[in-house]
């Protein structure tokens, strides 16, 4: 599925200009995906465009707190990242729980960081915001291989 996403991501600049999901649908056919994560993946944007009803969330200062199951599907290393882009303050509470919707939508348990990451990019992508430079490189890499100093 994430690879039909990030397909997605690569081919429409914005949410916006991606096809109605039937027509993704035959173009992703024809580009060489399987039916299966074809449906996987357009029954996960469709749960994108329903969860922008959060955008009405106002501005707080409020902590987060997360459901067990929240916690056991995200992991520690997902939530601390949703915690880095908060301290940043790159990712609203609006967005932040659309992110953690479409995070509890994807399949696996603790969810990956890197599916995670792909995740919050299909969450800025389809509210047509762009994250900034340094942002959307922390996105776009792979930290497995990073050595702490």
């Amino acid at each position: 599925m994430f690879e039909v996403l990030a397909y997605v991501y690569e081919n429409y600049w914005r949410g916006d200009a991606c096809p109605e999901p039937q027509q993704l649908g035959r173009k992703l056919s024809a580009v060489g995906f399987e039916a299966e994560e074809i449906s996987q993946a357009l029954d996960w944007l469709s749960g994108l465009r329903v969860g922008t009803v959060h955008e009405a969330l106002p501005p707080s200062t409020a902590m987060r707190v997360y459901t067990p199951a929240e916690r056991e599907h995200l992991g520690a290393e997902c939530l601390g990242f949703v915690h880095l882009l908060e301290g940043a303050g790159v990712l609203p509470a609006a967005q932040r729980e659309l992110v953690v919707d479409r995070a509890m939508a994807a399949p696996g348990a603790p969810v990956a960081l890197s599916e995670f990451k792909m995740i919050v990019l299909m969450v800025y992508w389809s509210s047509g915001t762009e994250p900034d430079a340094l942002v959307l490189d922390e996105l776009s890499q792979d930290t497995s291989a990073r050595l702490a100093h």
